[in-house]
């Protein structure tokens, strides 16, 4: 209970592998309620430019999904150096 409290073993890869998975399938979610948004967009241009702001769109959501995904492997590396520098000065003093 004192590592919990004490935040040295809160975060786990598991729970952020967690929170990845579930922000890959909400965000595609949010978009699609959220289409609304982006629909005087898609009026806006004319039909032969239409497929021009699809790319566009399509784009944007792959850049998002690897950038949620960049960010998610560097939280995961950070606090498996964090552990691992823990155990070693754990180690150093016992």
């Amino acid at each position: 209970m004192y590592d919990f409290l004490t935040f040295q073993n809160f975060i786990t890869p598991k729970v952020l592998i967690l929170f990845y998975y579930i922000g890959v399938f909400f965000l595609p979610v949010l978009l699609w309620v959220y289409k609304e948004k982006v629909r005087f967009l898609y009026k806006a241009y004319r039909s032969k430019n239409k497929l021009k702001l699809l790319l566009y769109l399509f784009l944007v959501f792959l850049m998002m999904q690897l950038f949620w995904r960049m960010m998610f492997e560097m939280l995961i590396g950070y606090f498996d150096m964090h552990n691992y520098l823990y155990e070693m000065v754990k180690n150093k003093h016992n």
